[in-house]
């Protein structure tokens, strides 16, 4: 009887021992469960650290001369670009502005050597001959290109090393012909004309010079 008692007491008091232990380290493990954050939250966000702000969009810079160009002109541009590392058609087209102003102002003031730099030979000789026959005629020209309104890529396209772009111009001119005593025989100063042309560059891409020359002039 005695031992009957003896272990009913010791299993009474291991219960209560194993309740107080499961209460202390129970009340433990919460604590310790929610002091430590988890890895991630809802949104992927590391807990604790403040979620970095979505980078910038990468915006490419805007060129209006080259939107809207036909497959076959990017296609001439990128094989142009492939061989001339230095080809940028931005500043190719920001150049052959310039270029079209110097060779028209040059032709209307019979500056053949403003031409000869910028020319090829033949159209070097075509601009000449018109002078020539200006000149021996007694006229003068008192044109003004009031402004350039648009430049656009016609065609582009690389010949073994031999690039050629052909950009179309559409511009205002105010034009004036006078004959040899000063009176005006042709066009107004008033009067703004649209013009339209297309005028074809090219370039050896192996060559030292950087420079593109004119080498074919037509009407758009």
């Amino acid at each position: 009887m005695d031992t009957v008692l003896e272990i009913v007491l010791l299993a009474m008091v291991a219960a209560f021992l194993g309740l107080r232990l499961y209460s202390v380290l129970g009340r433990r493990a919460e604590q310790e469960e929610e002091a430590v954050p988890q890895r991630f939250d809802a949104d992927g966000t590391a807990a604790g650290i403040p979620r970095p702000a979505p980078a910038a969009p990468v915006i490419a810079p805007r060129v209006p001369e080259l939107e809207g160009v036909m497959p076959a002109v990017e296609r001439g541009l990128r094989d142009i670009a492939n061989a001339d590392s230095n080809f940028i058609p931005a500043q190719f087209i920001e150049g052959a502005r310039g270029a079209y102003r110097m060779v028209l102002e040059a032709f209307w003031n019979g500056d053949r050597e403003t031409m000869r730099e910028l020319c090829d030979d033949d159209v070097y000789a075509g601009f000449v001959g018109a002078i020539d026959a200006r000149e021996a005629a007694g006229e003068t020209l008192a044109n003004s290109l009031i402004r350039i309104e648009e430049v656009r890529v016609h065609s582009a396209s690389l010949d073994g090393r031999m690039a050629r772009i052909a950009l179309l111009f559409v511009a205002d001119i105010a034009a004036v012909t006078r004959d040899k005593d000063g009176n005006v025989i042709a066009g107004s100063l008033d009067d703004a004309v649209e013009s339209r042309d297309v005028w074809t560059f090219s370039r050896n891409v192996s060559a030292r010079d950087p420079n593109w020359l004119l080498d074919e002039t037509d009407e758009g």
